[in-house]
Parts: C-alpha cells; structure tokens; sequence
C-alpha cells in the first residue's frame, strides 16, 4: 500500500469531514430510513429507494477518507526545508512570460486542490513542471493551448 502527501491542514479538513459525515449525515440517513419503512410499502417508495442510496454514499465516502487517512503522509510546509527548490507543499509565486501575469500556487494533495484558491494538485501538469526548480528558473507546461512558460519568481514554505 502506498502512501499519498497530503499537507496539515487537508488532512484536519478531511478528519472534519469524516466526523461529520459519522455524527450528522449518518445519523440523519438513518432516521430518513426509519421514516421512509413507517409509511409501509418499501416497492414504491421514492424517499426509502434516495435514501437508501444516500446512505450508500455516506458509507462509501467514510470507507474512502479513512483508507486515505491511514495511508497518508503528513506533510506540514513550515516545516519543510527544500533550500529554495519547488516541493510538496511550497507556495510558489510565478510570472506568465508571454504576458506577465503574475500568479500564485500551492502545491497540495488531490483531495485539497482548488484552483479558484490556488491550489494545485500534485499531479497536474503545472505543478509537475514546477517540482525540483529554483527561484529564477522557467517552467515549461503543456496546455491544450501549447507550451506555457512560467518564471519560478518566488519558493515559500509557509
């Protein structure tokens, strides 16, 4: 079994998740069950057949994020000392060449990306492309547009 980075705060965002899908959403599909069986024939019965199929959800949802948490590797960027090269975790402040647009990227896990916040997964094409290089370096990445270029203007660790 291998093991997945997930940064500090993805792995206390899943920990969140899973307690609430135990404590709130669980409890309550069960309660919607148990209401859908009162109102007798199960054959027919929309609320039962949604569910039922809620419930299917939840499960499969708290099977996957404990399987991921007990596979995870833990990383915390403030703690990481990669001597100014890109890494999981770093925050990386680049500049579009072909337009100097300036943009900002964390590097995180899959479960944590969201470009709208920058946060790119590890295994995106921008972040590959960016893994390994220094402040002052450029990264080539392959868009369905062409080549990008951008240059690494800044590496943190925060």
């Amino acid at each position: 079994m291998s093991t997945f980075p997930i940064t500090k705060r993805g792995s206390e965002k899943l920990k969140e998740e899973l307690q609430r899908l135990k404590t709130v959403d669980r409890p309550w599909v069960i309660n919607a069950i148990a209401e859908a069986r009162a109102q007798g024939d199960l054959s027919e019965n929309a609320e039962y057949d949604a569910a039922k199929d809620r419930q299917g959800f939840i499960e499969g949802r708290i099977a996957e994020i404990e399987s991921k948490l007990s596979t995870a590797q833990i990383i915390d960027p403030a703690t990481v000392d990669a001597g100014g090269r890109v890494v999981f975790g770093a925050t990386v402040d680049l500049e579009d060449v072909s337009n100097g647009a300036a943009l900002t990227y964390q590097i995180v896990g899959e479960d944590e990306a969201d470009l709208k916040l920058g946060l790119v997964n590890i295994g995106s094409p921008i972040a590959r492309a960016m893994i390994g290089k220094e402040e002052g370096d450029t990264a080539e990445v392959q868009t369905p547009g062409g080549t990008r270029r951008f240059e690494i203007v800044a590496v943190r660790y925060a």
